[in-house]
């Protein structure tokens, strides 16, 4: 068990760089099964949850070579469509390699994918939207056995806006004989970075970041290389730490567009921010306002930021309330907040109000998932005194060297085994 130890009171003060999109990332790796050509992706974060992906694709028989930020990926000899039960119970977006894998092999079998304890994420929504392609799913002895030999192209109606079900069914199809239209798509960012990637590979895919989404199936796929997007929730997490931490810091390499939602709440917090073409310039602030959130799919609020958020609003002037209407039991993180001094009551699973100016005092605490985590790094950042946060591994899931690159802003964090 790995922890940090963080002496807080330092406002946050240089720059940064945000890396690629840990989700676009995975589901690209995810993609390259479905050519045997050579595969070179860049951007891509050295993150846990790839290093999972990268072995599940090893394990399958793909061969994968990491040069620094890159990928080089060949699945010419992939000789398995059954993922490794360990490596997918680490993972919940270990699921999307089902796409990939039915679209080559034709049969998949693959264990319940685990991942972060944020709530029932079951994977109802990717077969109900295989079957709706004729594939037949099984479910026997805790796996699901997936079978195309009968799948036919058709209009699929997600049951909800699920990034990952959009994703798999964009794979599955993309090399599936005629047309299939996806309704009810997800419409993220990180959609549209696969689609492209797709469609270089030579997929004929139109609609991605829209709610309708159409897919021309095409005999073969080839290699590809492709530069994967910033990450936006890397982003938010760097810009809500400066802001909370009253620093000066511009975070560079972004697209602003991703985070207009979070851009505007955080400005409707009073948060100094100046937006530049691929960067944003936070300024220290006096005072920060009490804000209402609510969590939306893509364009509104991201749920991945929502616990950060709250860490910043322990320090507004009055009541703050987050409605939380993507996951319940999200709100495990407000238990170590309360220990550190936060005022924030719990109104029922997916609402909490925050109460505040809070002064947070440095206590031992849990990491309970991936961005709960960040979420306490920042509240460690600002409270008096020291924070020992355990579990930190998670938060190595999802954010490359999070400690020495807030050490390279000025926070007074060491990591210890």
């Amino acid at each position: 068990m790995a922890q940090f130890i963080i002496q807080g009171g330092s406002p946050l003060k240089g720059e940064i760089k945000v890396n690629g999109s840990k989700n676009t990332s995975l589901k690209i790796a995810a993609a390259t099964i479905l050519t045997d050509q050579t595969c070179l992706l860049t951007n891509i974060p050295q993150i846990s949850d790839i290093a999972v992906m990268l072995e599940i694709i090893q394990r399958l028989g793909g061969k994968v070579v990491i040069k620094d930020h890159s990928l080089i990926i060949n699945n010419s000899s992939l000789n398995s469509a059954s993922p490794p039960e360990d490596l997918v119970k680490r993972m919940r977006a270990s699921i999307v390699v089902v796409g990939p894998l039915l679209a080559r092999f034709k049969e998949v079998r693959i264990s319940q994918p685990g991942g972060d304890l944020i709530g029932a994420r079951p994977i109802d929504t990717h077969i109900d939207a295989f079957r709706q392609l004729d594939v037949q799913v099984e479910q026997e002895n805790g796996s699901f056995l997936f079978r195309a030999n009968r799948a036919r192209a058709n209009k699929v109606i997600l049951r909800e806006m699920s990034v990952t079900a959009t994703e798999n069914i964009m794979m599955f199809a993309a090399t599936l004989k005629g047309e299939t239209e996806i309704r009810v798509a997800a419409a993220e960012p990180e959609i549209e970075d696969l689609a492209r990637c797709l469609n270089k590979m030579g997929a004929r895919i139109s609609g991605a970041g829209t709610h309708v989404v159409q897919i021309k199936g095409v005999s073969r796929l080839g290699g590809v290389e492709h530069q994967v997007i910033p990450d936006r929730i890397e982003a938010g997490t760097f810009i809500i730490a400066a802001s909370a931490s009253r620093g000066k810091v511009r975070v560079t390499h972004l697209i602003p567009q991703h985070l207009d939602a979070v851009i505007y709440k955080l400005k409707e917090a009073n948060a100094q921010l100046v937006i530049e073409s691929d960067a944003v310039l936070v300024k220290p602030t006096t005072s920060l306002r009490p804000v209402y959130i609510d969590t939306r799919p893509y364009p509104g609020f991201p749920t991945d930021l929502q616990a950060p958020m709250a860490v910043l609003l322990t320090q507004a002037s009055g009541t703050s309330r987050i409605f939380e209407t993507l996951f319940e039991s999200r709100f495990n993180y407000t238990k170590e907040l309360a220990k550190m001094g936060a005022d924030i009551t719990i109104l029922n699973p997916h609402t909490i109000d925050i109460h505040g100016p809070t002064p947070l005092y440095g206590k031992e605490i849990l990491s309970y998932d991936l961005r709960a985590g960040a979420s306490l790094v920042i509240a460690a950042l600002i409270a008096k005194g020291e924070s020992i946060i355990d579990h930190v591994e998670l938060i190595d899931r999802g954010y490359e060297a999070f400690d020495e690159r807030l050490k390279a802003l000025g926070a007074k964090i060491e990591r210890k085994q």
